[in-house]
């Protein structure tokens, strides 16, 4: 069986203390798109913990973690996380990663730094690592797949040479920069190809035969629904699908394979980068929540920048449910909102003076206007509470709110940071 871990809004969800708790009864966990561009916060008997690039549950002795062939892998930083948790006393995790994943460049981290610059206040709020310049190249088909790290010198130079002819032109004419050498190029592969060669394999092939030897698969996705280039808030989106369906592409698996689709959806909302986002508060209003939010607060598990902050927007999450087929939904941080006397959630958006439940394309979303419904919060401290029926009645008025706004039953309840501070209902 395989269940898929996603996100059902702009990313920080809490994905990774879900696919974290979940890894407990899996035999493998995919990382499927995406790169080290997230961070996904993970507590637990080893400490706290930020991964980028690894999945979240790399902390089990019996399982295997995969990176798969959707991701923009970006080799030293696989390698230093690695390096970084064993440092802290968790176990060498098993790792295998696809011959079929591309490889993030440092030309692509220096064209992501170059463009942001050149955009100044029209940029897309990148965390700067590269990632849209690697899929450009990917869907160019100049890049490079791990299994290319392996090829003789003369036949990597000769796709080097290719890459940079491009490359060169616009780093020297457009950004005003240095050219590329072909010569360090090919010794930094030469470099990516020791590195990773431990960790490589034919992983489609890998999971589909623990298919059928009833092994259980948890894919882990990136980000969330509204930051899909198909279907998000485009263009301030990321570059690889955010859809639990992607998940079969990037690990390499029949799309019927996928059972069970946990969408992790936030008890308020949070964003990193550019884009639209209605239920956006600001100020002392946005500051509290920010800092009592999270674990530590609500800043980028990558970046370390501010979170934008907001209310529970039940348009945009209903949405996100449903595009990524969401079977049941986790809810998380509900904790943080103890504080609140009232909680405001977003129920509608007004645009152009009517007002709706669906969730719109860009272009409409740009002129929506919040439409709140405003609920009693519950004044007290939930954290340590294991059982439903114990928590607060407003508690679980608002858990039942939202879960009438998405239209889909609400199975977990995370009211804390811990791996075990979940409700199971």
């Amino acid at each position: 069986m395989v269940t898929a871990v996603v996100g059902a809004n702009w990313g920080d969800e809490g994905k990774g203390k879900i696919t974290d708790m979940l890894g407990q009864e899996s035999d493998i966990i995919v990382r499927f798109q995406g790169g080290s561009n997230a961070g996904h916060t993970i507590v637990n008997n080893y400490g706290k913990f930020a991964l980028h690039i690894l999945p979240s549950g790399v902390f089990y002795n019996h399982t295997t973690s995969i990176i798969g062939n959707g991701v923009a892998l970006n080799i030293p930083d696989l390698i230093r996380e690695i390096k970084s948790i064993v440092d802290r006393g968790v176990p060498m995790p098993k790792i295998l990663v696809s011959d079929r994943a591309q490889i993030v460049m440092p030309y692509h981290i220096l064209f992501d730094q170059c463009e942001e610059e050149r955009l100044a206040g029209k940029s897309f709020g990148s965390t700067k690592s590269g990632i849209a310049p690697f899929y450009s190249d990917k869907y160019a088909k100049i890049g490079f797949q791990v299994s290319e790290l392996f090829l003789d010198d003369e036949d990597l130079l000769a796709k080097i040479r290719q890459v940079l002819s491009v490359k060169n032109v616009i780093l020297e004419h457009l950004y005003k920069k240095p050219a590329i050498d072909e010569n360090e190029i090919l010794n930094t592969l030469h470099e990516y190809r020791d590195m990773i060669a431990p960790y490589v394999c034919d992983v489609s092939t890998f999971l589909q035969k623990s298919l059928k030897e009833g092994k259980r698969v948890l894919l882990e996705g990136q980000l969330g629904t509204l930051k899909d280039p198909d279907h998000g808030i485009y263009p301030m989106v990321t570059s690889s699908s955010t859809l639990a369906a992607y998940g079969a592409i990037g690990a390499g698996i029949p799309p019927y394979e996928i059972k069970r689709i946990v969408t992790v959806v936030k008890a308020y909302s949070s964003a990193v980068g550019a884009g639209e986002f209605i239920s956006e508060i600001f100020g002392e209003e946005a500051d509290e929540l920010r800092n009592r939010g999270g674990d530590g607060g609500e800043f980028g598990a990558t970046t370390g920048r501010p979170r934008r902050m907001g209310w529970f927007d039940a348009v945009a999450s209903r949405y996100g449910c449903r595009m990524q087929g969401a079977t049941d939904v986790a809810l998380t941080v509900l904790d943080v909102l103890g504080y609140l006397e009232k909680i405001p959630v977003c129920v509608g958006y007004e645009i152009d003076g009517e007002v709706t439940k669906d969730f719109p394309v860009t272009a409409k979303l740009a002129k929506a206007k919040p439409v709140y419904e405003v609920l009693d919060g519950w004044k007290c401290d939930i954290r340590g509470i294991r059982k439903y029926e114990d928590l607060p009645e407003n508690c679980r008025k608002y858990i039942e709110f939202i879960e009438k706004e998405l239209g889909v039953n609400i199975t977990m309840v995370s009211n804390g940071p811990k791996r075990e501070d979940i409700i199971y209902r």
